[in-house]
């Protein structure tokens, strides 16, 4: 177990406030939770990390440049805009007391960035990278891949993921975040959204997934032409021979925030949704019957708080997801850079077709 951890934000926008919730609520959950202590939150805004500093417990809220020259942290939250996220993982690896990177994704904008990663993350193994895709952190889809791991289901078919929400139909929504409605790869529904989705695709297909059609809808006045409010690709797997489509939408209306996935095999299938997080439906040729397993809040180290058949939800995977990125355990599929960078492939790829479509 490392000793006390100390910990700096870049970032102070509404992403970061469920991270500084899930790091204050670690030692509610987890015994052996590392002592932490929260050091640093940047933000290009005075009043924002100001504001953050004393709402979550940092000691100072400071500029940019003053962050990165901070010798004190150890472990770095990137969390700031999409459009600088490799910018600040460039700066947080030149610091001489880094351990670990968290990273929110997408990582980067651009093949020349996705390259200029992996060449600076393989310089630095000794640190610790970790990507925010706490989905694979929910227990049904952890309890997915060890069934799919098992071989029970057999060689996969066929798919469909998707990741559907509608809050981007209501003009104030949209306005209040303009900063996501940016081009992809950088912005837009399937960086976002889909990139969950697409994190799913690679947990259980494997890296080098193809990339073979890619279509977007909906439009309005006051959204960039160019960026993606509905998006879908069509995937094959050379390895299996699987294909299946990955959808991500922010205009699907009713839809509420709903990850799904549903995978298809030779002896059977599975899926999940977010909708009923806390169940994994699998079905099985060789006995003709389904079954509905309820997974609970199955982390290890179970304690009273909570109990093991409560349900779990996503602010208790991303709880889950820190103390595996500050301890350094580990689980069968882990959201590492070369997962990170997998999907970020996928992502830019995605954005790479609708550009060459569009005028």
């Amino acid at each position: 177990m490392p000793g006390k951890i100390k910990i700096g934000f870049i970032g102070a926008g509404g992403i970061a406030r469920p991270h500084a919730f899930a790091i204050n609520s670690l030692k509610y959950y987890y015994r052996d939770a590392p002592e932490v202590s929260l050091v640093s939150v940047s933000s290009a805004s005075v009043q924002s990390r100001e504001s953050f500093a004393a709402d979550f417990g940092f000691s100072k809220a400071v500029s940019p440049r003053q962050f990165f020259t901070d010798n004190e942290i150890d472990t770095v939250y990137i969390l700031g805009p999409n459009s600088v996220h490799f910018d600040h993982f460039s700066e947080a690896l030149k610091m001489p007391s880094i351990k670990r990177i968290y990273i929110e994704k997408p990582l980067c904008s651009g093949k020349d960035e996705e390259f200029k990663m992996t060449v600076l993350s393989a310089r630095r193994p000794d640190v610790t990278i970790q990507a925010g895709f706490q989905y694979l952190f929910m227990t049904a889809v952890r309890e997915a891949v060890n069934v799919w791991k098992s071989g029970v289901l057999g060689v996969p078919l066929h798919f469909e993921i998707k990741y559907f929400h509608g809050d981007y139909l209501q003009k104030s929504y949209r306005d209040k975040r303009a900063n996501r409605l940016t081009p992809s790869p950088d912005g837009g529904a399937m960086a976002d959204l889909g990139s969950h989705a697409i994190s799913l695709a690679v947990a259980f297909l494997g890296n080098g997934l193809k990339v073979n059609e890619a279509l977007k809808a909906g439009k309005f006045p006051d959204v960039d032409p160019y960026s993606d409010l509905f998006s879908l690709i069509t995937l094959s797997d050379s390895e299996t021979g699987a294909a299946g489509t990955l959808s991500a939408s922010r205009i699907a209306s009713g839809s509420g925030d709903t990850l799904s996935m549903e995978f298809y095999c030779t002896k059977g299938c599975l899926r999940f949704s977010s909708q009923n997080p806390d169940y994994l439906e699998y079905y099985l040729e060789e006995t003709g019957t389904w079954t509905r397993k309820n997974t609970g809040s199955n982390y290890p180290g179970v304690t009273s708080f909570p109990s093991g058949h409560v349900p779990a939800g996503w602010l208790r995977a991303m709880i889950h997801a820190h103390y595996i990125f500050l301890t350094g355990n580990k689980e069968d599929v882990m959201p590492d850079i070369k997962h990170a960078l997998e999907v970020q492939r996928i992502v830019r790829e995605f954005s790479e077709i609708i550009k060459a479509k569009l005028p």
